[in-house]
């Protein structure tokens, strides 16, 4: 086994969930190369003296079920998924389907019947409040969509993985500590002109607890404060379509018009699905400073250094800001020059420039300080 699994299962199972004796840990494994991960990390769970539960649910399994299910299939699923999760302490999933279009082509109808099961009952409601991560694992599709080598494309993932998460913690403090005393956010870049509060709501640090690979700090807006215009310029895929150059007018928080290059249809019907589907539950900074390109997926899409994301849907218990939807879709806008550049501003002060942050209390957030 390549010791860089071992590595990365012990600390996924010691410092990402801190799991202790006598906890029970649900294990979520997706795709056949992340059976490798899967099996250390049980291993190394019952070494620490945990009570591991293990289930393996890749989408080519999982479509025979999502595709020809009705709705009270789908609903009987969620409500026997569910205590299975009520009664563990820890959970988490790793993602390495081999292919990631697997649930393409099923009906918007069924899509939003799963997504209400899936998230509606159980990860929303209660995976969030138990301690959790969440991880890709590399296979020759992440590769591809990375347009790396496989092999390449390993070594980044591990160094990305194994970043030292502790001090980048330290440096994540200076920017909660902003965000918790700031109330306006402006931001402004090409097709880009946004303003709404953050007032109230609090920030968190994502340093390697829930996401690995990780490098974030998000809060939320105040739900009814968001105003203006929004243009994406990352890819992302909902619904099992890829979907670009997303577009949101917002007015007093909701999304009153959405378009994009690609399946229109998808779009919308994701932004249909509840009441707070086209409200915003999360804003949050990429930090990462080994993640500088997209590449369409996003648990490192989201981490990208010099980006952000505003997202539609379910905001987090830990900054709520009162918005409930069975939607959680974290769409990215990269500001590096690159991308066309783009300011953040905090109550009037700028604080982050074409990526890079530009008050001195914030520079050890900038790549050349944390790699």
């Amino acid at each position: 086994m390549d010791p860089r699994i071992t590595q990365l299962a012990e600390q996924l199972i010691t410092y990402s969930v801190k799991l202790q004796p006598g906890e029970k840990i649900y294990i979520e494994i997706k795709g056949l190369e992340a059976l490798e991960l899967g099996k250390e990390l049980v291993r190394t769970a019952t070494i620490h003296g945990g009570v591991p539960f293990w289930y393996y649910n890749d989408e080519t399994i999982s479509r025979g079920f999502v595709k020809n299910a009705g709705e009270a299939q789908f609903q009987a699923w969620g409500k026997f998924h569910r205590p299975i999760m009520e009664a563990v302490d820890a959970y988490i999933a790793v993602r390495g389907s081999t292919n990631p279009f697997d649930l393409a082509g099923i009906d918007a109808q069924r899509m939003k019947w799963h997504d209400q099961a899936y998230w509606g009952e159980v990860h929303i409601p209660v995976r969030l409040k138990k301690k959790w991560c969440v991880l890709r694992y590399p296979n020759p599709s992440m590769a591809q969509a990375a347009e790396k080598s496989t092999e390449e494309f390993a070594d980044f993932y591990f160094k990305v993985c194994t970043l030292d998460y502790a001090r980048m913690s330290k440096a994540m403090d200076p920017l909660a500590e902003l965000i918790e005393k700031t109330d306006r956010v402006e931001i402004k870049g090409p097709g880009t002109d946004l303003s709404f509060s953050i007032k109230g709501i609090g920030p968190v640090k994502c340093d390697g607890g829930r996401n690995i690979p990780d490098g974030e700090v998000y809060t939320a807006p105040v739900r009814d404060s968001v105003n203006g215009v929004i243009q994406y310029n990352t890819k992302t895929r909902q619904g099992g379509a890829v979907l670009d150059n997303v577009r949101f007018v917002v007015k007093d928080g909701k999304i009153v018009e959405a378009t994009c290059d690609g399946n229109q249809e998808k779009l919308q019907a994701a932004l249909d699905i509840d009441e707070g589907a086209r409200y915003f539950g999360e804003f949050a900074l990429g930090v990462n400073p080994h993640i500088t390109e997209p590449m369409l997926d996003t648990l490192f899409d989201e981490k990208i250094s010099g980006s952000f994301h505003l997202t539609p849907g379910n905001a987090y218990e830990a900054a709520d800001n009162g918005n409930k939807s069975a939607l959680h879709w974290d769409i990215v806008l990269i500001q590096t020059p690159a991308k066309g550049g783009g300011e953040i501003r905090f109550d009037g002060k700028l604080i982050r420039k074409d990526g890079l942050f530009v008050l001195p209390e914030l520079e050890g957030l900038n790549p050349e300080n944390l790699k």
